[in-house]
């Protein structure tokens, strides 16, 4: 494997990661855990186990500062294994069971105590929420104060009431940058944004590199990308086989006759669907997620993952393809930043839209024909928040990766003299990133706006 190899899986393990629940509550959830365990721990270092018993009775107040994108896209969505949705209850989880070591996964340990402890500081009224001061579109700032109680007099000695803790994360879900004990701070790390900046806007991907990594790579050191199919696929079964949100998923499969067919196209939606369902209505079960986003993770691959199975695709030409799928659906990312007000559906389908392209042998040509017609099609689909109606949106992009795959395949591409399509297929991108990284900034703002007067 050349240095180059390295750095690109490097890229991939970095973004292509398990996730338990909508990664937005998840991050608050994460910060509030980390702040719980600092306090727990005195300000040194603290395995969660170490906090758990003292956490089990202590009296938090929790204060929690959010960028706008973090609190729209917590509003409306479930929190695993509660039937609750919304930050409250996500951070109050996190200070009753919440493990930072487990990243995304911060809540693996929910059960139905850790809820009903969790509610018991929503009913006290323990958790206060602000929109932070910040230019950052995801930050997530905890700030976890001890109360009065048996807990910190008798569990936890030398814990005074009032002792205070915080953490912060910035730009990546799980990126905690600064943690505090008092007025001390206990680590201060630079921020994605930053990093980005310093290295000249990451590893300079393009898209003929990402197509050849993808064909050339030795499957050995891609094969771990079929964890895509362990987890999304269990979750798209989990989907079908329940009532989640708004059953977009099962009813595509259960109409496929009547309404939708039995077609390669109503396959791909009904269980890509299916999983967003799952996912957004708080389902136990951990989704692979792209860029920080579950409904990406599941988008970007489950297309891939369906051509796969109805078409008995073996697993190393799968790996190429979610390989491809996910470094284009990252490399798209990389212009638009973690939270925008464009739908995360749009670059992953795209994501999803080239797999399915190489699964039908396609060359570089038809891969970039399939980016284009993407950008051509449903550029300009907003993101709303996090919510169970995410599977509506999830539906219409894989049916758009479907029909842009299949004009690709054709060998009919839009053009330079459509909208914002150039005829070099990086300024093509580029200008999708201008459209969810600039373009819509207002609209963002209008759309939270819209969100908090409700």
């Amino acid at each position: 494997m050349t240095g180059r190899q390295q750095e690109i899986i490097d890229l991939i393990n970095r973004e292509v990661k398990p996730a338990l629940g909508c990664t937005e509550p998840i991050a608050v959830a994460l910060a509030v855990a980390k702040a719980v365990e600092i306090l727990g721990s005195n300000g040194t270092s603290c395995a969660n186990a170490s906090c758990s018993l003292w956490r089990l009775t202590a009296n938090f107040q929790i204060d929690l500062e959010v960028s706008g994108n973090i609190l729209k896209n917590a509003m409306g969505v479930g929190i695993p294994g509660t039937g609750m949705i919304g930050l409250p209850i996500a951070a109050a989880l996190g200070a009753v069971c919440g493990d930072s070591s487990k990243g995304l996964e911060v809540l693996q340990a929910v059960n139905p105590d850790a809820v009903a402890r969790a509610r018991k500081l929503l009913a006290d009224k323990r958790i206060k929420v602000k929109i932070a001061d910040t230019d950052h579109l995801l930050y997530v700032k905890a700030t976890v104060r001890l109360g009065a109680g048996k807990a910190s007099a008798e569990i936890a000695p030398g814990r005074a009431a009032g002792a205070e803790a915080s953490a912060v994360i910035e730009d990546d879900h799980d990126k905690i940058v600064r943690t505090t004990f008092e007025d001390k701070i206990l680590m201060n790390a630079e921020s994605a944004a930053a990093a980005k900046e310093r290295d000249n806007g990451g590893i300079g991907l393009t898209v003929k590199e990402i197509y050849e990594f993808a064909l050339n790579a030795d499957y050995e050191d891609i094969k771990f990308i079929l964890g895509d199919r362990t987890l999304n696929l269990a979750l798209a079964k989990e989907g079908l086989a329940g009532d989640y949100g708004l059953q977009v998923g099962k009813s595509i499969r259960e109409n496929q006759k009547e309404v939708f067919g039995d077609d390669f196209m109503s396959f791909a939606m009904g269980l890509t669907a299916a999983a967003s369902d799952a996912r957004m209505a708080g389902c136990t079960m951990p989704a692979m997620s792209n860029s920080g986003s579950g409904n990406q993770g599941i988008t970007v691959s489950m297309p891939v993952i369906a051509y796969a199975l109805r078409y008995n695709i073996d697993d190393e030409r799968l790996a190429r393809a979610l390989i491809l799928s996910n470094l284009v659906a990252i490399h798209i990312k990389s212009h638009l930043g973690k939270l925008s007000a464009l739908c995360g559906c749009v670059i992953a389908s795209t994501g999803s839209s080239c797999g399915i392209v190489y699964l039908n042998g396609g060359n570089y040509e038809q891969v970039c024909a399939a980016i284009k017609n993407m950008v051509g099609n449903i550029t300009g689909m907003v993101c709303d928040g996090a919510k169970v109606g995410c599977a509506m949106k999830v539906a219409s992009g894989v049916s758009s990766a479907v029909q842009s795959s299949v004009l690709a395949l054709r060998g009919i591409c839009a053009t330079e003299t459509d909208g914002i399509i150039d005829r070099d297929i990086e300024k093509t991108i580029a200008n999708l990133g201008l459209i969810g990284s600039r373009g819509m900034r207002e609209t963002d703002k209008m759309i939270l706006d819209i969100m908090i007067c409700k």
